[in-house]
């Protein structure tokens, strides 16, 4: 909640962005709650008067974002992570402990009001886990005793087979812009003003650089359509709301190195024809959105973001949005709705986001590591960014490693490599334990067996397994996890993060944690199995967007691996 750090006062913020109205009311609720520690009424009232912006519309986002309160919670909110990644680490013991440790039975506000203590979904400190967030502290290998006193210990190791992506991690000062320049930052974007639009769309296309998102889709296409889109109005948007458990790559990039996501982002802006970006970063990512935020601020200051960039007649300007607790937020026309001051409803495709994006203009969305891919490729050219990576998935990619591995951290892989290999390299399972199973791409990925380590980690290797590489998640699983409590812990993730716009997904979600909680008690019943099917596939095949289009993805993967535990 950068926004909420500012000097101005709430009344002041609001005084001062009144003038343009809805779009501003995330950022509003956001300093409201910073300010006051929850949104009142009257206060939801005097937001809505000012953005003149209906209350019943304004109550409504505040009731749709987990962040954010119409009550009163504590003086400070502990926020316990029971993602699978940390649930295996032990992160609901540690829920059961702090509750009992505060005396209460479930989660709330102690009765001093001093602490608020809630469970929530992926903090993105999968690595660490288990995880905590004491309001903007992040806490990693979290116990009681560290939570109210917590170390300054959460650097995340990188381990590159050769540092590309991630070669200023650790060599420069995150914020220092003089830095980024020494470090052949900038590059990128001189020679793609000197290529021209045109010729920067054509060199997409030959580097065949896929998303890093998720559905890893043609960059190219994105560009290209945008391009060719009518209207002066043009948006590039980033995708910083990673809320996928077990991914935490966006969060390493912003924090160490936002220089290269924002070259990214005036080079698509300049390919493209926009003069303006945003940049939507998690709620929950608060160093993220300070480090990204003084970027801005020293990138406006020394010429490169505002008016005539470089001397070349280019004006491209960025503003930070911050996202308030919402993992389909992270579906991109959700993230639109989000920015113009809605709840993060998904919108029907199509139109779409190329024609009909942001605001209804032609918009760019990519997520962090594509910019900083983006910028890779145009400082070092097409033939030398298909050097790296395989012919259907060229340039380097990223993995974030978590769970039971010797050495938890992002991996960035520039060569071909099967996940066996990966998990080699990471010095295999820790305390010489069994792998019973890899998560492979999130909660919205797929439960990789044993047997299956030899698939190469490709886009085209993992879709002819039948499997994805999603974000880049791997969680890898010990013997000693229950897996009826991972999967239990993914249907209460996804029934938790419907949106309930659409009703396969809003009731089906609901039937498969249900069913997965029977089973991790014992009470399965007769039909369940079955049951658990019909739903996961009636997600995949009616639901509105990729949340509920994956929803059962993990699920009816581990039904055919393990059909034994649904017994």
């Amino acid at each position: 909640m950068l926004q909420t750090k500012s000097k101005l006062s709430f009344s002041d913020f609001l005084e001062k962005n009144a003038s343009r109205g809805r779009t501003m009311l995330l950022p509003a609720l956001l300093k409201a709650q910073n300010e006051f520690g929850h949104i009142s009424k009257d206060v939801a009232t005097e937001i809505g008067q000012a953005l003149n912006t209906p209350l019943a519309d304004v109550t409504g986002v505040i009731e749709f974002y987990s962040m954010l309160f119409s009550e009163p919670t504590g003086e400070t909110i502990i926020r316990v992570c029971t993602s699978p990644s940390c649930s295996a680490r032990g992160g609901r013991s540690l829920h059961h402990e702090l509750l009992h440790q505060l005396n209460l039975v479930t989660d709330g506000a102690t009765p001093d009001g001093k602490y608020f203590v809630e469970k929530v979904q992926c903090l993105g400190l999968c690595d660490k886990a288990p995880s905590v967030l004491v309001d903007e502290i992040a806490v990693g290998n979290a116990t009681s005793e560290r939570i109210f006193n917590p170390p300054d210990d959460l650097a995340t190791k990188i381990y590159p087979q050769e540092a590309v992506i991630t070669q200023r991690i650790g060599n420069v000062y995150p914020t220092s812009l003089d830095d980024y320049l020494n470090n052949q930052g900038f590059e990128g974007l001189r020679k793609a003003l000197e290529l021209g639009s045109e010729k920067m769309i054509e060199c997409m296309a030959e580097s065949g650089l896929l998303g890093r998102g998720g559905a890893a889709f043609s960059t190219k296409l994105k560009w290209e359509g945008a391009a060719a889109a009518s209207g002066q109005s043009k948006y590039i948007v980033c995708n910083a709301d990673e809320a996928e458990p077990g991914t935490f790559k966006d969060r390493i990039l912003l924090e160490n190195d936002p220089f290269a996501i924002l070259e990214g982002m005036l080079t698509g802006g300049f390919a493209i024809g926009a003069t303006k970006g945003f940049i939507y970063i998690r709620g929950e990512y608060q160093k993220a959105q300070k480090v990204f935020a003084q970027a801005i601020e020293s990138a406006r200051a020394k010429g490169y973001l505002g008016k005539n960039i470089l001397d070349s007649g280019f004006d491209f300007d960025i503003e930070l949005r911050s996202g308030a607790g919402a993992y389909i937020c992270g579906e991109e026309t959700a993230l639109f709705e989000s920015i113009e001051g809605k709840r993060g409803f998904p919108r029907l495709k199509p139109p779409f986001p190329t024609t009909h994006g942001l605001y209804q203009k032609p918009t760019v969305i990519n997520n962090v590591e594509t910019f900083a891919n983006i910028s890779l490729l145009f400082r070092i050219g097409v033939d030398a960014y298909r050097n790296y990576g395989s012919e259907k998935s060229s340039g380097p990619w990223l993995f974030s490693l978590s769970g039971d591995i010797e050495k938890p951290g992002i991996y960035e892989i520039t060569r071909p490599t099967t996940l066996r290999e990966l998990l080699a390299s990471a010095g295999g399972m820790r305390d010489g334990k069994h792998l019973q199973a890899v998560l492979l791409g999130g909660a919205a990925g797929k439960f990789v067996h044993p047997d299956q380590l030899d698939v190469r980690l490709t886009q085209e290797d993992a879709r002819a397994a039948g499997l994805t590489l999603g974000s880049g998640a791997v969680i890898v699983l010990s013997e000693d996890v229950n897996l009826k409590q991972i999967l239990a812990d993914l249907g209460h993730f996804f029934a938790h993060e419907s949106c309930g716009k659409c009703y396969p997904c809003q009731l089906g979600t609901q039937r498969q944690a249900e069913i997965l909680d029977r089973n991790l008690a014992g009470e399965t019943l007769d039909e369940d199995f079955s049951r658990l099917e019909d739903v996961g596939w009636t997600m995949t095949d009616a639901s509105l967007c990729g949340l509920g289009q994956t929803a059962g993805s993990a699920v009816l993967s581990a039904m055919e691996h393990w059909p034994e535990i649904f017994a």
